[in-house]
This record gives C-alpha cells, structure tokens and sequence, in this order.
C-alpha cells in the first residue's frame, strides 16, 4: 500500500486520533523557526509538496477539534497523550511541520534539521505505530 503524501485539507485519522502514516511531525519553538527549517528541507532535497507548515493557532485549533471527538478505545493509547501534548506546545506558541518522510533516509534528513534547529517534539507515523524521535 503506497503512503499518500497529506495535503492541509487532509485530516488522517485513527479511531478520532491524529495520524499521517509515512510523515514526521515536528515542533519549533516557534512559527519563525519552523518556516526557517522547512528552508532548510527544501534546501536538503525536500520538495514543496513534502513538506506541510501550521502556524501555532492552525495546530492548536486542529487538535482542539479533535480531542473531543478521539475514540474511548485510542484515549488508552499513545496516540491522544501525543494530541494532548501537540495542544500544549501549540499554545506555547510552537510552529509545526509535517514532513513526507517515507523511509528511513528521508526521516534521517529531516531530523538532522530537526535538531540543528532546536526541534521541541518531533514524531514519526507508521503503520502500526509512532515512534517519538526526540
């Protein structure tokens, strides 16, 4: 099964819960710092269309609207402690992207600039799983 790349008017979700199979989601300490690293992804070999940003209201909204609506069965899971925690840094003010990150050179690519650039949360989608990288 091939893994689509999310568009914003995209909301991929798992029993209510947030997840992009195939993207990392990232967290700056702020908006400026975001758009600065998805630069720095283009500039690593990232195309536009890789590469999603959410400024600290879009990302706080979104999961303002979708903590609600979670699944009893995922609120035992990781996946809304993980909502819960991107509300918080949301309203602190962090800048978010969402990277295709497909395989495992890709991710390495984007967490590279993750780190260099002060990242506060970053998280991979898989199938089965997410994976915290930091």
């Amino acid at each position: 099964m091939a893994i689509k790349r999310m568009t914003k008017a995209d909301r991929p979700q798992s029993l209510g819960t947030y997840n992009p199979v195939g993207h990392v989601l990232l967290a700056f300490p702020d908006d400026a710092t975001a758009r600065q690293a998805m630069q720095a992804l283009y500039d690593a070999g990232f195309d536009a269309d890789d590469v999603l940003f959410y400024d600290h209201d879009e990302e706080r909204e979104q999961m303002d609207a979708m903590l609600p609506r979670a699944s009893q069965l995922a609120g035992f899971g990781y996946e809304v402690t993980l909502m819960r925690r991107y509300q918080q840094l949301a309203s602190e003010g962090c800048g978010w992207l969402l990277v295709y990150a497909p395989d495992g050179p890709h991710t390495d690519r984007a967490m590279d600039i993750a780190r260099h650039l002060g990242a506060r949360s970053a998280v991979k989608y898989h199938w089965l799983v997410v994976e915290d990288l930091l």
